[in-house]
Order: C-alpha cells, then structure tokens, then sequence
C-alpha cells in the first residue's frame, strides 16, 4: 500500500510539474545576481533621470509596465521580446491604443479591455510584442487623473521617455558583462555552423538546419517565441556536440578560422588562428591566435595546434558569413 502511494505521489507530482511547467532551473548564480543587480539599476536610474529631465512624480514619472520591462531586459537580455524594437515599439503604439480608447469611451471597464486588447493586436501588427505594452495601454485607462489628464502626451512622457533611459541602461548594465550584451544583435558577432542531421539519399549530402528551415518550422506550428532564431540555432548545435560527444582535432584548427570554448559566463572566449607553424610532429606544431570576444580580449598567444583543440568546443563564423 505505502509502495502505491508513493508512486501516486510521484505520478501526481510529475502532472502538477507539466501543467505548471516547472523546468530544471540551469542559470547559474552569477547570472541570477547579475540580473537582479540590474533591476535595480535600471528602475533607479529610470525614476531618477525621468524626474530631472520631467519633474513629474508618481504615476506621471514612472509607469509600472517598465518594472515588468527591467525583468525582461535584465533576466533575459538575449530574449525575442526583449529587444530594443519590441521595447520600444510595444511601449509606444500601447500607449497611443491606451489614450485613443480613453478618450473615446472613458474609465469604463470596455476601454479597458479595449485598450490591452487592441495593443496586443497592434504589437503583432508591427513585429514587436512586449508584454509589459499590455500594462502601458491599461494604465492609460485606470491611472487616474495624473494619467488621464496627460493626454496624448502620455505617449511620450513618461512612456517614451522610461523607455529611452532603460533601454541605455539595459546595453549600458549588460555591456558590463560580455556573455550578456545587450541588445541580442551585439552579442550574436559569431554564430554556429548550420547543424548536419542527416543524410540525403540523393548524392549522399547532409541535410542542414539552418535559420530559413527554424523559420518555416516555428511558422508551421504557428508559435510565438521569446528566443531568437540565433538562439534556437545554438540549442539545436550545443545539443547535438553534447549526444556526440564531439572534441575537436588537430586537422580542424585552420589559419583564419575561429573557436569557441563554449563555455558560459566570465569564460567565454572566442580566438582567431592569426598565423601557424606547421610541422609533422606535434610539439612543433604551433598556432597563435587573437582573443576576439569574451575572456582575454584583444590579447594574443601561442600553443600547439593539439593544445588549442582540446581548448576549442567548436568553430563558429563571424554572423557576416555565417547568416544562412
């Protein structure tokens, strides 16, 4: 009987996990802290800028919808719907919806509903979905008359202008740390080969994942997604090197190439082979490479070619060259 229960248990709280889904936690501590230190820093600085250049307060100087903005761009920098365009295109056009529906029909319970769902309809318009833009039209109808009676300078006080000053200190914070900057398109200088999946059976050429096949797959199951096309890329590349178990070799440490380790955080580096002594025995086998993103910026070394692959995880492509 005690044995039934507590597969019962499990069973339950297998279910419970799925409908709440409640996934393994992989961010690591310094992450976490670095995201909440920028909280901090972004909604100080948004209130205190905001009131030197505006000299309003309260809900004139700093609307809500931006505390539910610093927690997109300080948790998840890297995410679709955090970047500058769904920032302040979301902020924006739910604005204008939220005053338009407030001064046609009121503080009544319809503008309301109105408001946010007429927001969501334009940020999908427009390519620029940002929750927090539900907020920014709501606030628009219920903010009372400090709000109201802003008009449709609402838009651009405090609304454009809370937007403005957290998006500087969003790349300003994240710069700050070189495996989170912000927005996605600074950090994405490198990218994945396109990932080989299988082979096709006619002329027995690997078939490839590359961004156009992610696109048409996330368009047939119809999904939004807070990951970058960039992002999923990656996922899909780092999961299948960790089933492989790949390591690189010798023979695949190239004069003009570049690699990463792969790892995450303050250790994250990328090198270039900038030159190469080449030689049959591995001790004189030698390469120097540049330190061109991450840890050891902008330095150079020397090491054998060996020592470099079992440094590197794997090649990446600067974005110029890798944008399939």
């Amino acid at each position: 009987m005690g044995g039934n229960k507590a597969v019962k248990s499990s069973t339950l709280w297998h279910q419970f996990k799925r409908f709440m889904v409640l996934e393994f936690d992989c961010v690591s501590r310094a992450e976490k802290l670095v995201a909440t230190l920028g909280g901090i820093v972004g909604i100080t600085l948004v209130s205190l800028v905001s009131f030197q250049v505006s000299g309003a307060a309260g809900s004139a100087l700093i609307v809500p919808s931006m505390g539910a903005s610093a927690v997109l761009l300080f948790a998840v920098p890297h995410g679709k719907l955090s970047q500058p365009w769904s920032l302040l295109g979301g902020h924006v056009i739910s604005a204008l919806v939220g005053v338009s529906c407030y001064q046609l029909f009121g503080d009544t319970y319809i503008a309301a509903g109105l408001a946010v769902g007429i927001a969501i309809g334009a940020m999908h318009v427009f390519n620029c979905i940002h929750p927090p833009g539900g907020a920014t039209a709501l606030a628009a109808i219920i903010g009372g008359p400090a709000i109201h009676s802003l008009g449709y300078s609402y838009v651009l006080s405090p609304i454009l202008l809370n937007a403005l000053i957290i998006l500087s200190v969003a790349i300003a914070f994240n710069g700050l740390f070189a495996w989170r900057r912000y927005p996605a398109a600074i950090m994405m200088r490198f990218t994945d080969k396109p990932v080989k999946v299988a082979t096709n059976t006619v002329g027995g050429q690997a078939n490839q994942i590359n961004k156009k096949a992610i696109e048409q797959a996330i368009s047939d199951m119809d999904l939004v997604m807070d990951v970058t096309i960039e992002d999923l890329q990656r996922v899909i590349q780092l999961s299948l090197n960790h089933a492989q178990h790949q390591k690189m070799s010798s023979e695949q440490i190239k004069l003009g190439h570049y690699y990463t380790n792969g790892l995450h955080g303050t250790q994250w580096s990328v090198r270039s082979i900038i030159d190469e002594s080449t030689s049959t025995h591995a001790k004189n086998d030698m390469v120097i490479y540049r330190v061109v993103e991450g840890h050891g910026f902008n330095t150079a070394d020397s090491c054998t070619r060996q020592a470099f692959a079992d440094w590197a995880e794997r090649e990446v492509f600067p974005n110029n060259e890798g944008d399939t």
